[in-house]
């Protein structure tokens, strides 16, 4: 069992519930994530032969999983920061059983990177404190302001997917794969705190919350 379903729990008090986030913290930062459904595409790319890409095109392949990858680590130090200050355990379950999910998207863009011959970004580290800090206090806030922050948050990645999938090279297949998958989970995150009650958040948090992502993204994109 997964430490994120584990600290579903009602028996695990504040502590534990700290300990399962550094637990988190840890396996993001070192690479140490593993998907619980299979890699989109994986299986057709091993069926036959994928299509051949040259290095200009493998380059920006490999920045763009980078890039999504960062999202993933940020998304990771997010979910499991508002779990912690989640007021009612529904929607600690809710955080918790999402950042679950984005696991797998943290593992599938891993995978890429590696295939295409990337690195992760040597600012992971900030990126997840930064994120962490960041859902702590979305989740100070209060619950129905937190789901909104999601919902912000999910609709602006799906943007980003898009855009990846119009740049992605044709020849990359299992990346294109991987970044649909993706989106689908994102915009169904979305829906699903919706849902749960959130509000919509003020239109200048919106803009900070868009320009914080476009600084990320330059930087992940080349760092």
């Amino acid at each position: 069992m997964s430490a994120s379903i584990a600290s579903s729990g009602p028996a695990l008090s504040a502590v534990d519930h700290w300990l399962v986030a550094a637990d988190s913290a840890l396996r993001t930062l070192a690479g140490a994530s593993h998907a619980g459904r299979p890699e989109p595409g994986a299986a057709d790319a091993a069926g036959g032969e994928a299509l051949p890409m040259d290095d200009a095109e493998r380059r920006l392949s490999g920045a763009l999983m980078r890039v999504n990858h960062v999202g993933e680590v940020c998304a990771q130090a997010l979910y499991q920061a508002q779990a912690l200050t989640a007021r009612s355990p529904a929607l600690r379950a809710q955080m918790l059983a999402a950042a679950h999910e984005e696991t797998d998207h943290l593992a599938w863009t891993q995978s890429r990177m590696k295939a295409l011959g990337a690195r992760p970004s040597l600012l992971n580290p900030v990126w997840f404190g930064g994120a962490f800090a960041i859902g702590l206090l979305a989740g100070r806030l209060g619950d129905a302001r937190s789901l909104g922050f999601v919902v912000e948050t999910e609709r602006q990645v799906e943007q980003h997917l898009a855009g990846h999938l119009k740049r992605l090279p044709e020849a990359d297949a299992a990346s294109r794969a991987v970044v649909a998958q993706m989106q689908a989970d994102e915009a169904r995150h979305a829906d699903d705190a919706l849902a749960a009650g959130a509000v919509t958040l003020p239109a200048p948090v919106q803009g900070l919350m868009r320009m914080a992502a476009k600084v990320m993204t330059t930087v992940a994109h080349r760092v």
